[in-house]
């Protein structure tokens, strides 16, 4: 891992718009571990966007930032579009450990969203919230919202941050005008830079000014942020999946798991000659279908509504000849089975038991293990 990255996403938009996307995988495929979220009441997120509030953002900034620190590390490295970008250079100075910040069409004034915002202003300040239209899009917005935005000034805290700072702006931007990013250059201290986005748009919403957006602020992160401590040689040579999974293998059975920005060690047990340093591959394959099982499970029960305690799934492999195997459906040679035991909370009807049962079975990891599933080679 080279170290680890958090990204903020643009007002109203989400973590899986596509230059959202592309820079967090273009930031994975050099060695960052990257955690992107949803503000409250967007996405898949949950809360009511009407309560929201540009400190509320903030807050959850930090709590992400302290969530990275308690999981893997401290977040070196801060990236923000729009209103996202104003949010990192806010937080920017109170996290000792951010050494940069990347914006991308950063209003230096969060205010400057009111006048993007279509709809009687008034009105909400008036009766505490009510509808506004952006971009094509209803919203309902709080009152404490909107002033919110008039209080808080990003440029005022800008100068605040020792380390690098990357302003990135589209001299063409219809909705946050370039001059917002030479307000924050001025505000901002060395080591700085500016690059302009020349014809793109706000949104991005061109895939190659994303795809070059995301390999510029990759390399530009690289100079000014340190390697992680725990990071060895044999790691920085590692290739990093933007998607699937890499498996690195430098002597014996010890092998490093890489996927979208988290590391794993797999290994295989000491009576088979492993070191014992991580599970073994089968014990992966369980994990899959236990932990896929786990989700489906609570997944249904809250659409169904139901109040469930704790949910647990334990999955074991064996290798057995279809003799030996009464339940199983194949009649000859050596079969693979995966047994799964349930463990359901006390309380449920038996409709409800019988129900997660059921639904075990139809979780996407069993569909693709019992479906036709088909594994080709290249070699390079």
């Amino acid at each position: 891992m080279r170290a680890t990255a958090l990204f903020a996403h643009c007002f109203t938009c989400g973590k899986d718009l596509r230059v959202e996307r592309q820079l967090t995988q273009a930031l994975t495929a050099a060695g960052f571990a990257v955690l992107s979220f949803d503000f409250a009441g967007l996405g898949h997120s949950e809360g009511d966007f009407a309560e929201s509030s540009f400190s509320a953002d903030l807050a959850d900034l930090r709590a992400a930032a302290d969530y990275l620190g308690e999981t893997i590390a401290p977040p070196s490295l801060l990236v923000g579009h729009s209103l996202g970008g104003a949010a990192v250079l806010s937080v920017a100075a109170s996290l000792p450990s951010v050494e940069a910040v990347a914006t991308i069409g950063a209003p230096a004034d969060p205010a400057h969203v009111l006048q993007i915002l279509d709809g009687d202003l008034e009105a909400v300040r008036r009766d505490g919230s009510g509808p506004v239209t952006i971009g094509g899009r209803t919203f309902q917005v709080g009152a404490e919202f909107l002033a919110d935005l008039e209080r808080d000034q990003p440029q005022d805290r800008i100068g605040e941050f020792r380390g690098a700072t990357l302003l990135i702006h589209s001299p063409i931007d219809q909705t946050v005008s370039v001059d917002n990013a030479e307000s924050l250059y001025r505000q901002a201290r060395h080591p700085k830079s500016f690059i302009a986005l020349d014809d793109g748009d706000h949104l991005v919403t061109d895939p190659a000014d994303a795809a070059y957006l995301a390999g510029v602020i990759a390399a530009w992160a690289d100079r000014y942020v340190t390697k992680a401590p725990d990071s060895t040689d044999a790691d920085t040579d590692a290739t990093y999946a933007a998607a699937g999974v890499v498996a690195r293998n430098l002597e014996g059975f010890r092998t490093t798991l890489d996927s979208r920005g988290f590391r794993f060690v797999a290994d295989e047990p000491a009576e088979a000659g492993g070191g014992e340093e991580g599970p073994s591959p089968y014990d992966f394959l369980a994990m899959a279908l236990a932990s896929c099982t786990a989700m489906t499970m609570r997944l249904y029960a809250e659409h169904k509504g139901w109040e469930l305690g704790a949910l647990e799934v334990i999955v074991e492999h064996e290798r057995v000849h279809a003799d030996d195997c009464a339940a199983c459906e194949h009649d000859s040679g050596h079969i693979d089975v995966l047994q799964r035991h349930l463990v359901l909370p006390e309380g449920l009807s038996q409709d409800q038991r019988d129900s997660l049962v059921r639904i075990a079975d139809r979780c996407p990891v069993h569909r693709t293990l019992e479906g036709q599933l088909e594994v080709h080679t290249t070699a390079g």
